[in-house]
């Protein structure tokens, strides 16, 4: 670890951590935008600017929260593969390390979150829509009651139309579909 020598590399130090702060408040804000608790968004923002494997005692003393909170917090972003544990241990403790290329961590952020969205949503049409047109077939049913089954019915066809879609996005992020040229502008942006 380089040594702080001078009141200038103090000083360039100190406002190196001050810009690194501003960079993590505005992921943890980005991510709450998209449903991640803030505080995940923070713990996702340190872990980015750190050079080297964290344990969940390093990141408790970085967010100052407690344990299973920080256990709770880590669960959440290796779910939305923001965050990746490593196979090798130190001092028998897990090592998490932050996905640090945005497109990678935007597809894996996404992939993730429209897949659950797709499974719930289609798994409950799925399920409603055999009994719903069965409402509808049944000669028992009232004319009020049909004409409501078979707006309800054309609502979640549109549904399953927007989910096959859905899916059909959330494929392409995984190809790689719409990254094709990220690469290219990561190699031109090389600082």
């Amino acid at each position: 670890m380089h040594q702080l020598n001078t009141p200038a590399e103090v000083q360039e130090a100190t406002r190196r951590s001050e810009l690194r702060a501003q960079i993590i408040d505005a992921i943890a804000q980005t991510m709450d935008l998209y449903g991640a608790n803030y505080s995940f968004g923070k713990l996702y923002g340190i872990m980015f600017f750190e050079d080297k494997p964290m344990t969940l005692e390093d990141m408790k003393d970085y967010m100052n929260m407690s344990k299973s909170n920080m256990s709770y917090a880590i669960r959440s972003l290796l779910d939305s593969r923001m965050v990746t544990k490593l196979e090798e241990k130190r001092d028998r403790k897990d090592q998490y390390v932050a996905q640090t290329n945005f497109f990678q961590a935007f597809q894996n952020f996404f992939i993730t979150k429209l897949q659950r969205e797709i499974d719930v949503m289609l798994g409950a049409i799925n399920e409603v829509l055999p009994e719903l047109s069965e409402i509808v077939l049944a000669e028992e049913t009232s004319d009020g009651e049909r004409q409501e089954c078979l707006r309800d019915l054309h609502k979640l066809r549109h549904g399953v139309s927007y989910y096959a879609w859905l899916q059909q996005f959330v494929n392409g992020l995984q190809n790689g579909d719409f990254m094709k040229h990220t690469n290219d502008r990561q190699q031109d942006n090389k600082i």
